[in-house]
């Protein structure tokens, strides 16, 4: 049994919403991932934490399973980005295709994706670019829908990766994806 999550907080709160022209902030406090009139992120503090049990011992304890890790992918492109904040289209296909290849699933049957969405005109198209590349060509259109718990929520940084583990999960459970806020 293992516990992972993380936490932000930010005490005491002197940052606000500072808007500065180009930075990653959005211009008007609203986190919009992937919509046209995405214009930057918005920050907040949370703290999530999940517990992590191999399925044969979650099984044989009666535990209820909210989800199932099946495959991960981990991929370094610090040497190919443009900046120490701009994510490439490279490590994020990488990194996705491994987690495919370690499923052993085809991308076809994944329904959806939580992503980074982080609602900034440069990670936005470029974490959109990776997916497109490590799915590949597809038949079928339209089978993969994508979200963003920072919409929702705004971005968590240490936070972030466990909070949208948790919201797909209860996704998963309650077989209803909750609405990107803003997205138009």
């Amino acid at each position: 049994v293992a516990l992972a999550g993380g936490s932000s907080l930010t005490a005491p709160i002197f940052s606000g919403h500072l808007y500065q022209e180009g930075s990653m902030l959005s211009s008007d406090g609203h986190c919009r991932s992937f919509d046209a009139n995405a214009k930057g992120t918005v920050f907040s503090d949370g703290a999530g934490v999940i517990l992590l049990k191999s399925l044969e011992n979650a099984k044989k304890d009666g535990d209820y399973i909210y989800g199932i890790i099946k495959g991960v992918g981990i991929s370094n492109d610090g040497g190919g980005k443009g900046s120490f904040t701009a994510p490439s289209t490279e490590g994020q296909a990488n990194a996705i295709s491994k987690a495919i290849q370690d499923a052993q699933i085809l991308p076809s049957k994944i329904s959806y994706v939580e992503t980074h969405g982080t609602a900034t005109p440069l990670g936005d198209p470029i974490e959109m670019e990776g997916l497109i590349k490590a799915f590949g060509s597809q038949n079928k259109k339209g089978y993969c829908a994508i979200g963003s718990i920072k919409s929702n929520m705004g971005h968590l940084t240490a936070a972030a990766g466990v909070a949208g583990l948790i919201k797909t999960a209860l996704a998963l459970n309650h077989k209803q994806i909750p609405p990107s806020l803003g997205y138009e």
